[in-house]
């Protein structure tokens, strides 16, 4: 049994909690934004395999800096706080806990960002063909664009697509999320679509992605959890 902290527990933080059994893992503790300072550091949690953070942008340092000092492991679900990569990386490998990161956990996202890729390798030496992204999301959704949507255009950029990427959001009603990358000519238009329907997915999602990075040190991708299971490593 996988023994889990749930670091936040707001909307996905209560979905992982809700799924936790059908992965084998059990919530070993919860730190939510009512549990004060330092409750990672002072918390009695017995053994603890891998945290899950959802938390807020302004908290995941914080929380980092004290699940490395209890040499948690920790999957890391929260956006906007990638100003701080590179010292939480230095943290992580001196440190020795394993951290996998990622703005969005769903397995079908992952491939479709190698597709959001290919194609924009495909089409960045055609100096006709513009190139969009727009993403939605439900109302409660803080941070616009999203950092999906921004993880596929550094995507789209290191496949060498060298134009402007035009990216707009749209925040209405209960939408999980969905995100449509474009490529325009004057004559033609190809558009990739990624729908959720359930945000569970990202709960799933996560849950594997602690499982998978259990007892691991260094610094992880889905696209490393992805490689590594298609090998059975």
């Amino acid at each position: 049994m996988l023994r889990i902290l749930l670091v936040g527990h707001g909307r996905m933080g209560q979905l992982v909690e809700r799924l936790a059994s059908a992965h084998a893992c059990e919530v070993a503790g919860i730190v939510s934004s009512r549990s004060g300072p330092g409750a990672i550091r002072s918390g009695h949690f017995g053994p603890v395999d891998v945290a899950i953070d959802f938390t807020q942008p302004s908290a995941v340092a914080e929380n980092f800096h004290q699940l490395a000092e209890r040499k948690i492991n920790v999957v890391v679900g929260t956006t906007g706080w990638q100003r701080d990569e590179a010292a939480l990386r230095e943290i992580a490998i001196r440190d020795g806990i394993g951290v996998l990161a990622s703005a969005n956990f769903s397995i079908a996202m992952a491939v479709f960002r190698t597709v959001v890729q290919d194609a924009a390798r495909r089409f960045g030496p055609l100096s006709d063909i513009g190139a969009w992204i727009h993403e939605s999301h439900h109302a409660a959704k803080k941070d616009a664009p999203s950092g999906t949507a921004l993880m596929l255009k550094t995507a789209m950029e290191h496949a060498g697509y060298p134009r402007p990427v035009d990216v707009s959001s749209t925040r209405a009603g209960s939408i999980p999320g969905t995100h449509v990358v474009g490529f325009d000519a004057a004559a033609e238009t190809m558009t990739l679509v990624h729908e959720v329907r359930d945000r569970a997915v990202f709960a799933h999602g996560a849950l594997q992605a602690a499982a998978w990075l259990k007892g691991r040190q260094g610094w992880f991708s889905m696209d490393n959890m992805l490689e590594n299971l298609k090998s059975g490593i």
